[in-house]
């Protein structure tokens, strides 16, 4: 598990100027499709733990790109969100992993965010693969 957040780390090191839509060689899915593959963790919780750390690895990107608050706020009412709690996440002065955990962040970019960009799921990738056998 230190291994995959070590790999993926690394990827998102160069990954902060760039879109999230877009497929590149520091890609995090060659990782976590790698890693799937290899079925050694049987325990639930800790795929669930991995699935949820690269999701908010992935929402800390888009609030350090965003830099403004002003910025911050648009995104997140954009995302459906009303404007208090955008107003009130953009200016709180906590930092972006803080907030990438915060609630108006996980509730402007649900899983399914991620899903339509093809980020994969190691629940999702592990049940395949157990059917498939």
């Amino acid at each position: 598990m230190l291994r995959l957040k070590g790999k993926l780390k690394a990827a998102f090191r160069t990954g902060r100027g760039r879109a999230l839509a877009l497929p590149s060689k520091t890609s995090p899915r060659p990782c976590v499709a790698g890693w799937a593959y290899f079925r050694l963790t049987e325990v639930k919780g800790i795929r669930e733990e991995l699935d949820g750390w690269l999701r908010r690895r992935l929402r800390c990107i888009l609030w350090r790109q965003w830099k403004r608050p002003a910025t911050r706020v648009t995104r997140l009412m954009q995302r459906g969100l009303t404007e208090q709690r955008p107003c009130d996440s953009a200016s709180n002065g906590h930092g972006p992993w803080w907030n990438a955990g915060a609630s108006p962040m996980h509730g402007a970019f649900r899983k399914a965010f991620f899903d339509q960009f093809g980020l994969i799921s190691l629940q999702q990738e592990l049940r395949s693969l157990n059917h498939a056998s």
